[in-house]
Formats: C-alpha cells, structure tokens, sequence
C-alpha cells in the first residue's frame, strides 16, 4: 500500500492493518476529509451474540466514529431469513421471525460498548434491513431492482463460483441474498445519506454490487472498504477455540474465558492483534510485538486486559488478571474461574469425574475426557488426574475443586448452598 491517506480514518485502516480493498481510495478519502461520512456494516442476527470473529468490523465503526464520522450498525432481520450464501459448503438453517428477534436483542447489547448512539452528527445509528424488506412487494422490487442484475456477474463472483466449482447446491432463495443486501445499501443511501459499506473481504462481490445498484438507481456515487479475513499465524480462524466459538456477550462466555483466550494469542499475532483489537499507539503495540522470550507473556497480558476492558469493563479485566495470577502463578483456584454448581440432589450417590469435566465444560464429550485423563491432560486441585472411573459425592464437594485441562484451562465445581 503506497497510498497516503489525508483522512484520519483512512490513516488508520492503513497503519493498523484494517484495511484489504476499496473501491476508490482517493475519492472515499476526500469524502472522509470534506464532511461527516455515515458508514455501515450489517450483521445477520444467526445468533444470540457475535463472536471474535466480528470484532475486526466492530472496531472500525468504533475508529469511524473516534475520527469523526457516523457508524451505522445494521441488523439484519429481513436478510437474515434468506442467510448469506457467502463461502459456504451448505444453506444456513431458516429461523422463525422470533428466533430473529430474540438474536438481534441479545446482538445490540455489544454495540453500546463500543460505539455511542446519540443525536450528534457523529452519534451512531442502530437500524434493521426488515423496516424495508419487509414491506417489499415482489413483482415491484423485480421490475424496478432486479433488472440491474446480470445473472452471468453474479455467477461470475468468487463465493458464488466457489459453491458451484464443489458442485453444491445454490438454493434461488440464497441467490437473492446478494440481492437484498444490495438494495440494503441503496436504501441506506437514500434514507440516511450513507456513503460507505465496509465488511470483509468475502463482502466484496456483495459491496460493489449495492454500489453499481445505486449508481444506476440514484447516480450517487458511494464507496466499499474490506478488511482481511483474519487466520491466526498457525491457520486457524479467529474467534475459534477449543471450545468453540469466543462470543462478545458476557452470559455466552464468561469475561475471564475471553481474557483468557488472548493471553493465549500465539507470540507471532501479538503485535498484528494489538493494532486491530485495541487502541494502544502503532509504535506500543510493534514494541510490544517484538518482545521475545517470556517477555512476550507481558505482552499478551496487556492484550487481554486491554480488548476485555473494551469489551467487558476495566473490573472485569483486573478480575479476570487477578485470577489468572492466583492460578497460574499462586497455584491456587481464583474467584472469577468459570465454576460449575451442583446441588446434592444432582450429585446423588455420587458423580463420576468423566461427567464433571464434561458438564464445567473442559471436554465436549465423555470420550474426549476419558482421552485427556489417559493423556495425563486432567488435573483436579493441580494433581494429576489418572482414574477415569473416580465418583465424587457430596462430602467431597463440600469444598469447592479445581479440575484443569492442560495448562491453560480450568473450572470449579462446588456445591451449591
């Protein structure tokens, strides 16, 4: 990238590596330098929270916004039950409008932490795609909107061509998805002046088209800005652990589990997730990055501290520190450990160590921890675990255990008062 932006904003999709692709660097540029520019990413509501994974889109709408300019978060209860097609091997499962509405509740409360929602020219709006899909009459929207579209363009795109080159089926219900969402821009460009769609780069395909729509509709000339699709440096894909997803909100994953899963960042994305994931300078964060040793444990300490603050609140991050410490570092259990309470009547006789380690969430399966005790992975109260067939009763639960798998994971489980 040999272009030097004059926009705050623009500088800081380039220095911090927000940035994969526009589609007019030097026009959205002056845009972002002549006034306030409205800028919005949808999110489909296909559960009760986002994941790490929308974090990267999460935080340029909190940039926008911190350089001046209006973040638009657009949820998506219309296109949401068609479902995005985009590099997928198979259809998204259909949700009722209830199940949409419940996910798009849970999904809000993110946003407020990141961004502002106020009256000011800058103040965020928070908008929903089914206020005008819904109300769309089929035959209309066929002879005014889908006359734009080249069926051979469409097939033409990658997340398109991808599906059909692994011969899997392309429902015409999912086809009209890069349909919707482009009409999403062009009403969002109607309505509220928006100027800019930003999302990942699988967006692209789906970005220009809403561009080349309201051109053609409206002759307004917007704008599309990518960012990466982020792997970690070994290849896995963000916002994944062992455990599955990391999502944003709190009663999904609790804030120490989040903290954890950054303290656990590989050395070589350290310096790479500082500048996305928190607003510490460029220069603090290669510095930071370029540690060696265990000094790069500093590192990823000040990570997860910062990007739970952000995410959670700065006492959930000293707490989340705090128990990390009295665990890692004391060999003793911490307070804020994801804890497991069981009453007597559910312990009963007696509870096998198999089923503990499953229910606190440490294995997904009774397989799975019968293997990490055979392995010498499970540990209770720092010992090693090595009897897959141990039953626990109320007695021993009276004081509250520490099971562990490897180094990294722990959970207590204690009876419940």
């Amino acid at each position: 990238m040999t272009y030097h932006p004059k926009s705050d904003f623009m500088r800081v999709m380039i220095e911090r590596g927000f940035l994969a692709d526009c589609t007019d660097y030097q026009a959205l540029d002056d845009a972002l330098v002549d006034g306030t520019v409205p800028a919005y990413i949808g999110f489909d509501a296909t559960a009760k929270s986002l994941h790490v994974g929308s974090l990267i889109q999460i935080m340029m709408l909190r940039w926008l916004q911190k350089t001046g300019h209006k973040p638009i978060t657009l949820m998506g209860g219309g296109t949401t039950k068609v479902g995005d097609p985009s590099f997928r091997a198979d259809e998204r499962p259909l949700l009722t409008p209830d199940q949409i509405d419940a996910n798009i509740d849970g999904i809000k409360q993110v946003f407020a932490k990141y961004v502002s929602y106020d009256d000011t020219p800058g103040g965020a709006l928070m908008l929903n795609n089914a206020e005008w899909l819904d109300e769309l009459n089929y035959l209309d929207f066929l002879r005014d909107i889908g006359r734009h579209f080249s069926v051979n363009r469409m097939l033409s795109f990658e997340s398109v061509k991808s599906r059909l080159d692994r011969e899997q089926s392309l429902s015409f219900l999912e086809f009209n998805y890069m349909i919707l969402q482009a009409y999403d821009f062009l009403e969002l460009n109607r309505r509220y002046g928006c100027l800019l769609q930003m999302g990942g780069s699988d967006q692209w395909g789906n970005i220009v088209n809403g561009i080349d729509l309201t051109r053609r509709v409206l002759d307004h000339e917007i704008y599309g800005l990518t960012s990466p699709l982020l792997t970690t440096s070994d290849g896995k894909k963000m916002g994944k652990s062992l455990n599955g997803a990391i999502w944003l909100n709190g009663d999904m994953c609790a804030p120490y589990e989040f903290w954890q899963f950054w303290r656990n960042t590989t050395d070589a994305d350290v310096g790479r997730f500082l500048k996305l994931y928190t607003e510490l300078p460029v220069e603090e964060c290669d510095r930071l990055g370029a540690l060696e040793g265990s000094d790069i444990n500093d590192a990823k300490i000040v990570l997860a501290n910062e990007v739970t603050t952000l995410c959670h609140g700065a006492d959930a991050a000293a707490a989340a520190a705090a128990t990390a410490r009295e665990v890692f570092e004391k060999g003793g259990v911490g307070d804020d450990l994801p804890t497991l309470e069981l009453s007597a009547e559910e312990i009963g006789d007696g509870i096998s160590i198999v089923q503990l380690i499953v229910r606190s969430g440490l294995a997904k399966s009774g397989k799975e921890a019968k293997r990490l005790i055979s392995e010498n992975g499970a540990k209770m109260d720092d010992a090693p675990l090595s009897e897959a067939g141990l039953i626990l009763d109320a007695d021993a639960l009276a004081t509250p255990i520490k099971l562990s798998a490897g180094k990294k994971r722990h959970a207590l489980v204690k009876l419940a008062r």
